[in-house]
């Protein structure tokens, strides 16, 4: 897998990029709008990771450190909109995970381009702008954890999401107790230690997904005790089964 690192990108552009290669940690002056067309993308900020593919985009806030990590080959579009003025999202200072559906998917292609003029920007950009405000958020995403016991357990966990872990154990291996670490969970995250397990494991299916790896090795490595489980709940979470995401990615060589 390449490890090619590579500088950011300007507020607008569309690029190509290879699976494991990443754009270092940066910020930018105006908010941004993230999009792979083909591929899937991790996204890590202070706040937290993200995943964007082609059924979802990642709005990032003006001044907001991230960083990206490429899985498959990726086609990456980005788009910017001024810090001052009007924005498309009702939300627009925290990172926010989007839906994208057929009409916006075409939009962000082709605000990418190169054969535009000025004036058919402008139009698309209004397009768009009303379009964002009738889609609806996904939330994919692992916040990041600020005590580090809490961040210590979530590490455990994901860095190998096959072993079974009880909160007790957890607890032990972090030096504090059960109710402790199920508080933490509940204040920081919003979710018991459960529920932010079924993300994790969700999140990291994607990025397997993505990188080719087969429905039954992903239910497998990522803990679920049959593949019919691991459909389900992808399902459920991300509005697909996990056959039609790999596929949909367009990094999967096999049917």
């Amino acid at each position: 897998m390449s490890q090619i690192r590579h500088q950011p990108v300007a507020p607008t552009s569309t690029r190509f990029l290879g699976g494991g290669e990443t754009i270092d940690r940066h910020r930018h002056d105006d908010h941004q709008l993230i999009y792979v067309s083909s591929g899937v993308l991790a996204i890590t900020t202070e706040h937290g990771s993200w995943i964007a593919s082609n059924d979802r985009a990642l709005w990032i806030p003006a001044n907001t450190w991230h960083e990206h990590r490429f899985y498959g080959r990726s086609r990456f579009h980005t788009i910017g909109f001024p810090a001052r003025g009007r924005t498309p999202l009702l939300d627009a200072e925290r990172p926010t995970v989007i839906a994208v559906d057929t009409l916006v998917r075409e939009l962000l292609i082709a605000l990418t381009g190169t054969t535009l003029t000025q004036t058919e920007i402008r139009h698309i950009e209004e397009v768009l702008r009303d379009r964002l405000r009738r889609v609806t958020a996904q939330p994919v995403a692992l916040p990041a954890a600020r005590d580090r016991r809490l961040a210590d357990a979530c590490r455990l966990v994901r860095e190998d999401l096959h072993q079974p872990r009880t909160l007790a154990r957890l607890a032990a291996r972090v030096h504090t107790s059960e109710r402790t670490l199920s508080r933490l969970y509940r204040d920081e995250f919003g979710m018991t230690f459960p529920q932010w397990r079924t993300r994790a494991r969700i999140f990291t299916a994607m990025v397997m997904l993505a990188e080719d790896a087969t429905v039954t090795d992903t239910a497998h490595a990522c803990g679920w005790a049959t593949t019919s489980a691991f459909v389900q709940t992808f399902a459920r979470t991300v509005g697909i089964t996990p056959g039609n995401y790999r596929a949909g990615t367009g990094t999967s060589r096999k049917g």
